[in-house]
């Protein structure tokens, strides 16, 4: 094993890390230790990136999939002179500060949130595609603007986790090979020795994915390191790179689980004797700064520098292409969707339907919107246009994601973190739970993605219990930032997406559209503002007795069950709430003018009545299903469970007698 003794360039970040994890007395020193010399070798002699430009657009995106070794990542960004001052590095895992626990994309130089094992991979995953997608749309003879590469080191957890293996079966299939992944091949988890946990070979696992694989069986040995990220970068495959390394290096309990996830305290020590270390705490010598300013620095800044060059005479070349990418990187869409409101469907239509009416549109008007589904084209209407995307049609913006949901989820992440990209993702409502985490990361990344889920309620029938989502729709809006639409008709629709593209630049959108045939509705104002603020009155009446508070497709439920009211001489308002997040983002006067207090006021719903009592109060009614559902054709199921005009007027008149 080489020995790196007196290596202060790459012990500075050993050293760093483990001080920082004392400091706080939380977070994980083995990875700190074991893999300083990988991220050495990429950030000191492989990587292009310029700290004092950090969001370079062709730069190379590192993504540290194992987020518990965090205090690696912070330690080599200060090194290298991102915005990290050794006060911030001192102020690791504590309120408020630019250190958090594990990465937060936010933060200069950190390209993606982990933590959560094997999103990490999925996200590199989706920026080696987003930069496969945008090099073949954008580059032209002598002018390569978009070619970089996405590098992630992951742990032995990462790799045992399902989201990874989807992601990478993805990668293979694509040939993704600007894709180079370095595994910290420790042999140590927390708990226990992964063999405790699993038997399989990783390079064959990646030889079958079709990747090509590189072992360095060094981990110390930052040339080998260095050397294996070169021929990597040569292949015509996505790379797996297994560098064997021991946990917790320099340490007394090197090479166990001890030194996983627990300060070393007094022990570091023995690590700075172990490492030729000689300075106090956070004490860092000039000369290594001056190393990196040499390297990491000065590669950095040449490699902007002269892109910039080339950029500019791109734009002199190609304006038209120019402005299409300083667009999509900005998020300036420029879509408009009131054309599509002059073609309101005369017969009723599925919002699923309404959906790819909608999605067409938008794809023709924005050329970097690309997306797919999980299978599931064909039903949800969620389809990217000019073919399918592969090795062989990389301009295709039709991902085939297979039946790989969660991996769905967070590739579309990764191709919106890479940025000048804005992705779709859809799959049936019930579903929506395998990209349950991933959607919880771009809501917490402030990432603008759209979710596009059909088949929202029993009333997809036949295929029952196991298909009919219940308790999703609450799950979605209790995620924070994520903002979630179901739209009662196409005009709701064509303005549900009219807000997460125009609107929710820094949110997740997620429409929720029906399979089966849904009424027009009648609107009288701006249907845009009218959604945009969540709820609006839809039927008023006369000093209305009940208000009914409906979405999606029991809107029109709502309707036919306010004339019924009306006939029991019942003054009844139906206001419709395509988005409850919207709608309590609302100033309070708007929301009691939409749902009157002194009213009797019910939810109607077909998914559970969680959250329901905020609108409708202690005495109000909420109609919804709080159990599974049943297969059946789906209007019967709709009818046994109550949701008809008649069952639900008939409550409400006894209710107020």
């Amino acid at each position: 094993m080489v020995n790196n003794k007196n290596n202060d360039n790459l012990n500075a970040i050993r050293i760093l890390g483990v001080d920082m994890i004392n400091k706080a007395n939380s977070g994980h020193p083995g990875i700190v230790l074991d893999a300083a010399p990988m991220i050495y070798s990429l950030y000191a002699n492989v990587m292009n990136i310029n700290p004092k430009d950090p969001k370079w657009f062709n730069r190379d995106r590192f993504i540290l999939s194992a987020g518990h070794g965090s205090a690696l990542l912070y330690s080599i960004l200060h090194l290298t002179g991102f915005d990290f001052s050794i006060n911030d590095l001192k102020q690791f895992r504590q309120w408020k500060s630019k250190t958090p626990g594990h990465p937060e994309f936010e933060l200069d130089g950190i390209e993606a949130t982990t933590g959560p094992l094997g999103q990490g991979i999925a996200m590199g995953v989706g920026m080696a595609s987003a930069e496969k997608f945008l090099a073949a749309k954008f580059n032209k003879p002598k002018f390569d603007i978009i070619d970089h590469f996405t590098y992630v080191i992951c742990g032995d957890g990462d790799l045992q986790e399902g989201v990874a293996q989807e992601a990478i079966s993805f990668a293979g299939k694509n040939q993704l090979h600007k894709l180079i992944l370095l595994h910290d091949s420790n042999d140590v988890q927390l708990d226990d020795y992964i063999e405790a946990a699993q038997a399989e070979n990783f390079a064959e696992r990646f030889e079958a994915e079709n990747w090509n694989t590189i072992k360095v069986e060094d981990g110390e040995d930052t040339e080998a390191i260095t050397k294996a990220i070169l021929q990597a970068q040569k292949s015509d495959k996505p790379t797996y790179i297994e560098v064997k390394t021991v946990i917790g290096y320099g340490a007394s309990q090197q090479g166990t689980p001890a030194v996983h996830g627990a300060p070393i305290g007094k022990d570091s020590d023995t690590v700075r004797k172990n490492l030729g270390w000689g300075y106090p705490e956070f004490d860092i010598p000039a000369s290594v700064y001056d190393f990196y300013k040499e390297t990491t620095l000065k590669r950095g800044e040449q490699a902007s520098k002269t892109w910039d060059a080339l950029f500019a005479e791109y734009a002199k070349a190609y304006p038209n292409d120019y402005k299409e990418l300083v667009d999509a990187i900005n998020h300036k869409w420029n879509d408009d969707l009131n054309p599509l409101l002059e073609n309101i469907p005369t017969k009723p239509q599925a919002t699923r339907v309404s959906s790819g009416t909608v999605l067409n549109t938008l794809t023709k008007q924005i050329p970097t919107m690309i997306g797919g589904s999980a299978d599931l084209g064909g039903s949800t209407k969620a389809v990217g246009p000019d073919g399918k995307f592969s090795t062989e049609n990389p301009t295709g913006r039709n991902i085939m994601f297979g039946v790989r949901e969660f991996a769905m989820g967070a590739i579309c992440n990764g191709m919106a973190c890479h940025g000048a990209i804005l992705p779709f993702s859809s799959t049936f409502f019930v579903f929506s739970d395998y990209l349950k985490p991933a959607i919880r990361l771009a809501a917490q990344m402030k990432q603008q993605e759209l979710y596009i889920f059909t088949h929202d309620s029993i009333a997809v029938g036949e295929d029952g219990p196991t298909h009919q989502p219940i308790e999703q729709l609450a799950m979605l809006r209790t995620i924070p930032n994520l903002v979630t639409f179901r739209p009662a008709d196409y005009q709701e629709t064509v303005a549900a997406y009219n807000w997460a593209v125009n609107k929710g630049l820094n949110n997740p959108s997620a429409i929720i559209a029906t399979r089966q045939d849904l009424p027009e509705l009648k609107h009288d104002k701006n249907i845009f503002d009218e959604v945009n603020k969540g709820a609006y009155i839809l039927v008023d009446a006369k000093n209305p007795q009940v208000t009914l508070i409906a979405t999606g497709s029991e809107v029109s439920l709502a309707e036919q069950t306010a004339k019924l009211l009306e006939n029991n001489k019942i003054a009844t308002r139906v206001v419709s709430m395509p988005s409850m997040e919207l709608f309590n983002q609302q100033p309070k006067a708007y929301q009691d003018e939409v749902i009157d207090k002194n009213t009797l006021r019910v939810s109607i719903e077909m998914e559970t009545t969680f959250g329901w009592q905020k609108y409708t109060g202690d005495n109000g009614m909420n109609f919804g299903i709080d159990k599974f559902g049943a297969s059946a054709p789906g209007n019967t199921v709709i009818s046994e469970y109550g949701f008809t005009p008649e069952n639900i007027s008939n409550e409400i008149i006894k209710l107020l007698k």
